[in-house]
């Protein structure tokens, strides 16, 4: 018997250095990791992949650089996967305590202490290293779980 296939959110924090998280639909937080693709080039050869192999996802939700971002988004629109593309400021304002984001060093180390909270909640498998980037992926995901309407900001 197969267990119940459950829709999925990946969420991405863009760089040719990228972090990955994927959440189900319940707010558990299933994998998460930083990928260096290096080059544009082979981050365009890797993306179609990575999405299709998180199920692909209901919602894919990302930050950072809109010319990466159009890669992702192309390879997500063909495999039928709503986009969200979130501004920093905005899931910072909304995850992070205004004295924790008032430079960018400041609020990506929040992140990785918050996300730290975020793993420990979710039931995800906790980290010997987190990387900035990862870090902030889980605490986009976890921002876009609520704008989604899968969890409740509380």
């Amino acid at each position: 018997m197969s267990a119940e296939k459950r829709p999925t959110l990946l969420a991405v924090d863009l760089g040719l250095r990228s972090g990955l998280a994927l959440f189900d639909d319940r707010g558990r937080l299933l994998r998460y990791r930083s990928t260096n693709f290096g080059t544009r080039r082979r981050l365009k050869k890797a993306v179609y992949a990575l999405i299709r192999d998180a199920g692909p996802p209901a919602y894919l939700v990302v930050e950072g650089s809109r010319q990466l971002g159009a890669v992702w988004e192309k390879a997500a629109q063909k495999q039928g996967v709503k986009v969200i593309d979130v501004a920093p400021e905005t899931w910072r304002g909304e995850l992070l305590e205004p004295r924790r984001r008032r430079t960018g060093a400041d609020a990506k180390a929040a992140a990785d202490e918050v996300a730290r909270e975020v793993i420990d909640a979710a039931g995800g498998e906790a980290p010997t290293s987190l990387r900035h980037d990862a870090a902030e992926a889980i605490l986009i995901g976890w921002w876009g779980l609520r704008y989604v309407g899968w969890m409740r900001a509380d």
